[in-house]
C-alpha cells in the first residue's frame, strides 16, 4: 500500500501529502527531540550551578584556611618570650550546636615591629593614668610618623625588671611628645579593651619601679571565631548587634574580632572573612609532661585557660576548616554509601558525624601550624625560654 495520498490539482497534475497519522508521528518525533535536548540543557545547568557553588565553597574554606594558620604560626611574634603563656588561647565547643564549633585567640605585634624603651615611668599607681618618658631619640630614629603613628593606639608595656610584669595601655590623642625636639615621652591611660586579651593579660599591677627600662610595643589580639547559627545571643561574650561593628548575623560566617583602634575606644569589630563555613577545630600538640615526647593532639581543656605554664608548653595547633554548600547539590545520586559521608557532615575532632545525609557538598581542609615564636628572644634582650 503506498504511504502517499494522490489527488490531482486543477489541471489535472497529480499531488502526493502526508495522512494525519504521518503528520502526527513526525511531531511526536520532533517533541522528543526538543524535549531530549530541554532535558540535556537543564541537567547541564544543574551541574554548572553545583560546580559552581562548589568553586565559591573551596575558595571561602582556603581563604579562612590562609589566614587562621597564618596567624597561628606567628602567635606571639613581636613579643618576649616571657609572655609566651599569653600568646594563645583557645575554647572546645565554643559555638552552640551539634557542630560545637571552637574558637582561637592570638596575641602578637602582628603588623609593624615597635620596640620603645622607657627611660623612666611615672603614675600608673592603682591602675591610674601614667607617663612613659623614653631614651633619647627613641622616637625620632623610629620609622614612623610622629606623632600620628603612636596615638590612638592600644600599647603592651613589659618589665625587664620583674619577671611576669606586663599591662595594656591607651595612648590618646595629642599624647606624644617630643617627636622633633624636647624631651621624648607620651601620656597614657589605662588598657581600655572589650576584647580580654589571651589568658586575661591586663595588668599586672607590679610596682612603678618596675617599669623602668620595659619595652613598649604593639600587643594586637586576634580572635578567631565561627558564627554557626546566626543569632547574635547565642555569644554574649562578644555583645553583638547585627549590623553594626560588622556583625551580618547570618549563620555559617567566620569572623576575625579585634579591637577597632581608630575610635580609640578599645571597642572591637568583627571582621567577616568567609561564608559557608559549617565547622571550626582546633587541637593542640605539645610537652606539656615535660618528658621531652609530645604528648599527641588534644582538644583544648579549660584548665589551660590563664594557666600559663601549660600555654607555654604547647608547640602545634592543628586547624581544621570545613566548608559547607549553601544549598543542595540539584543533580546528585541518592544511592551513595553510608560510610562516605559524601553529603553530611564529618566527625572532626570531638564533633559529631552528622546523622543524615542533606546533599549538601563538603570541602575539609586541614593544617598544622607550628607556633614558631615561642623561643624567639627578637630583641635580644637576655631571656630565656
Amino acid at each position: 500500500m503506498s504511504k502517499h495520498k494522490h489527488t490531482t490539482d486543477q489541471a489535472g497534475r497529480p499531488q502526493s501529502g502526508f495522512t494525519l497519522i504521518e503528520i502526527l508521528v513526525g511531531a511526536a518525533v520532533m517533541l522528543l527531540l526538543v524535549l531530549g535536548t530541554l532535558f540535556l540543557y537543564m541537567r547541564s545547568s544543574q551541574i554548572s550551578v553545583d560546580q559552581q557553588q562548589f568553586t565559591k565553597l573551596q575558595h571561602d574554606v582556603r581563604s579562612a584556611m590562609f589566614l587562621i594558620s597564618r596567624d597561628a604560626r606567628s602567635a606571639g611574634v613581636g613579643l618576649t618570650p616571657d609572655i609566651a603563656g599569653f600568646f594563645i588561647e583557645g575554647e572546645d565547643g565554643f559555638g552552640p550546636g551539634p557542630e560545637g564549633s571552637d574558637s582561637l585567640k592570638v596575641l602578637g605585634n602582628f603588623d609593624d615591629p615597635l620596640f620603645l624603651i622607657i627611660e623612666k615611668y611615672q603614675g600608673g599607681g592603682g591602675g591610674g593614668a601614667a607617663t612613659a618618658f623614653l631614651y633619647d631619640w627613641t622616637l625620632e630614629s623610629a620609622p614612623y610618623d610622629c606623632p600620628d603613628y603612636y596615638e590612638n593606639r592600644m600599647v603592651l608595656i613589659i618589665s625587664t625588671q620583674c619577671p611576669g610584669c606586663f599591662t595594656f595601655r591607651y595612648i590618646p590623642p595629642n599624647s606624644v611628645f617630643g617627636c622633633g625636639s624636647g624631651i621624648e615621652h607620651f601620656n597614657m591611660q589605662p588598657g581600655q579593651s572589650d576584647l580580654n586579651p589571651p589568658g586575661g593579660l591586663i595588668d599586672t599591677g607590679c610596682a612603678e619601679a618596675c617599669w623602668d627600662d620595659a619595652i613598649v610595643t604593639l600587643g594586637q589580639i586576634k580572635y578567631y571565631w565561627l558564627d554557626t547559627t546566626g543569632s547574635p545571643g547565642d555569644y554574649p561574650a562578644l555583645a553583638l548587634t547585627v549590623g553594626q561593628k560588622g556583625y551580618l548575623g547570618e549563620p555559617q560566617t567566620l569572623y576575625l574580632t579585634t579591637i577597632d583602634e581608630s575610635t580609640g575606644a578599645g571597642t572591637m569589630m568583627h571582621l567577616p572573612l568567609a561564608q559557608n563555613i559549617e565547622n571550626l577545630q582546633f587541637q593542640y600538640n605539645g610537652d606539656l609532661d615535660n618528658d621531652g615526647l609530645l604528648d599527641g593532639w588534644m582538644d583544648w581543656d579549660p584548665s589551660w585557660t590563664g594557666n600559663t605554664v601549660i600555654v607555654e608548653l604547647i608547640q602545634q595547633i592543628r586547624i581544621q576548616v570545613l566548608g559547607r554548600t549553601p544549598e543542595p547539590f540539584k543533580h546528585v545520586s541518592k544511592a551513595g554509601s553510608s560510610t562516605t559521608h559524601l553529603y553530611r557532615r564529618p566527625a572532626l575532632a570531638n564533633s559529631p558525624v552528622m546523622a543524615q545525609d542533606d546533599y549538601r557538598r563538603r570541602f575539609l581542609l586541614e593544617s598544622t601550624a607550628t607556633i614558631r615564636n615561642m623561643s624567639l628572644d627578637l630583641y635580644n634582650t637576655g631571656a630565656r625560654h
